[in-house]
């Protein structure tokens, strides 16, 4: 069997770094039990996918895209840029329904308040109106022991 070399590989991968980032992902697939593409020979992983490589038997594009999609830390989503525009609308409505109820949770509390301060008006004015009505002033009220000599009329009763 020949020996792979560089120069080999380089007609197929000009970059010898992409070189490296290909036959090495190839390496990994083989590893991980990808179909082989010529005969082994007693040959480890990275030499048969430098084989590969240099008898061009692979896919280098779909190659690069494993590579890229295995060192891509962000994933890209599935969905669609009109399922996102749903979602968005939809989350608008949700929004605006939620401004809406918490408007109205904050108008009925105010309405709420508006009632409980005027009761507390009216209670407040019947209070100052019983308290008008119901005291007099020191001279004029009478001395607690005022009733006790008064008789009974003959129509009340003691008890």
């Amino acid at each position: 069997m020949a020996r792979v070399t560089v120069e080999d590989c380089i007609l197929n991968v000009p970059n010898r770094f992409d070189l490296v980032m290909v036959s090495a992902q190839r390496a990994r697939e083989i590893s991980s039990g990808g179909a082989l593409q010529v005969e082994r020979d007693r040959d480890k992983n990275p030499v048969v996918a430098l084989r590969e490589i240099a008898e061009q038997k692979l896919d280098l594009s779909a190659l690069q895209e494993s590579l890229i999609k295995g060192y891509q830390r962000r994933v890209e989503s599935d969905t669609s840029e009109e399922e996102l525009k749903e979602l968005m609308a939809e989350e608008q409505k949700w929004a605006t329904a939620a401004a809406a109820m918490a408007e109205g949770m904050r108008n009925a509390e105010g309405e709420a308040a508006a009632e409980e301060a005027a009761e507390d008006e009216e209670e407040e004015g019947e209070e100052a109106l019983e308290g008008e009505a119901g005291e007099l002033p020191a001279e004029e009220a009478l001395p607690e022991d005022a009733f006790k000599d008064v008789p009974p009329d003959e129509g009340d009763k003691v008890f």
